[in-house]
């Protein structure tokens, strides 16, 4: 037997045992995709079980899912999960071009592929831009174009929280797109197709249709997301626990069921919040020690090395300054950090001089205010 053989008798087994528990869990209803012959799907990334909930929706298929590197670099449970379902591995802040000519060698021997084209999970509920070669890769793949959106899962299982807040989750695919009808089009046509379908805003839904996503510590780990207080714009300031948020210069807030927050000012929901947050970490309007922007303990520094091997370089504080990052007694200049990535809620990985690098925090920490100053020194480049 050979292991594409093996791949689809394993996942005809997985899906009989997993689809009923998981869309129970979940609370899912979705669209079966009939689509013939290989192709290339694309959804909305919203939580770290997409895969699975995209997956419900192809029984008669088992698809090849281009999967952060972090992945293969867990001992037994990543040869287990190769063995298994044989995903793509993906290096998050790199370049991207050896999961590119994988994705298009498993296209053309007629297997299936999902991309997270957005390259990662949401943080604030809306879709974010796709890689913008993804329209030239799809075209150049021969294969038809799948696009698909689930609806409802950021609440559901927003990214920055340990739990799922049971609410709805609606998957089904949008558009399918025949290899002919992309031959006709350029790759940012395909782009602007893609963004369009995938495209999802937990706000204007909830708007619409208010459902409630319960769990009653629904509030726990939003820090990781939101880094600025919006009374006293201090960072790395915000508690959560239940489901409140405080600050210690006497903030206090109520995370809802239905995703807002009590009282509603001065943000009704996280993209508003995200939005202010970000803007002020660009003007630098917001309290900070000299050269130095803000910080945290405890963190690991790990160099990644050819074939998934790690090697620790050391552990201690993280630094932000204008214009490098200084982490267990090393520092980046952040003009020669070529790309920056997080992966879950705790790593933050880059290309730095021809390597990469890893930074990781066991307790929950906002790392995204390091990678919003690295996009913004980058602005204008």
């Amino acid at each position: 037997m050979d292991k594409y053989t093996r791949h689809e008798k394993i996942w005809h087994i997985l899906y009989k045992l997993l689809h009923r528990p998981l869309t129970c869990l979940v609370n899912m209803d979705f669209q079966l995709c009939p689509v013939k012959g290989p192709c290339i799907v694309i959804p909305n990334h919203v939580t770290a079980i997409d895969p699975l909930l995209v997956a419900m929706s192809f029984p008669n298929r088992p698809l090849y899912f281009v999967a952060s590197e972090h992945l293969f670099r867990k001992g037994l449970i990543s040869g287990a999960l190769n063995w298994l379902v044989e995903p793509i591995a993906r290096k998050k802040a790199s370049s991207g071009v050896d999961t590119v000519m994988a994705v298009l060698r498993h296209l053309r021997s007629g297997r299936s592929v999902c991309l997270f084209a957005e390259g990662e999970a949401s943080w604030n509920g809306r879709s974010g831009r796709i890689f913008p070669a993804t329209g030239k890769m799809v075209r150049r793949s021969g294969a038809t174009l799948v696009t698909y959106r689930l609806e409802g899962a950021y609440l559901s299982d927003p990214r920055w929280s340990p739990f799922i807040h049971r609410g709805r989750i609606y998957g089904h695919a949008v558009g399918v797109y025949p290899a002919e009808k992309l031959k006709a089009m350029s790759g940012e046509e395909i782009d602007a197709l893609i963004e369009r379908d995938i495209g999802e805003d937990a706000w204007q839904r909830q708007a619409a249709e208010h459902i409630r996503f319960k769990h009653r510590r629904r509030a726990e780990n939003i820090e990781t997301a939101l880094f600025m207080c919006p009374k006293c714009k201090g960072i790395g300031t915000l508690k959560s626990k239940g489901s409140r948020l405080r600050c210690g210069c006497g903030l206090e807030l109520e995370y809802t069921e239905e995703g807002g927050f009590e009282p509603p000012l001065p943000f009704e929901n996280i993209a508003q919040w995200d939005d202010w947050q970000h803007a002020l970490l660009k003007s630098g309007d917001y309290p900070h020690e000299g050269e130095l922007l803000f910080s945290d303990g405890d963190m690991s520094l790990v160099e990644i090395e050819e074939g998934h091997r790690q090697r620790k370089l050391g552990r201690g504080e993280l630094r932000q300054y204008p214009d490098r990052l200084s982490c267990a007694g090393q520092d980046f200049d952040l003009a020669c950090v070529s790309d920056m990535a997080m992966v879950q809620t705790g790593v933050l990985l880059f290309s730095y001089g021809g390597k990469y690098y890893e930074i990781r925090s066991k307790k929950p920490r906002c790392l995204r205010k390091y990678l919003a100053v690295w996009k913004n020194s980058r602005e204008g480049e």
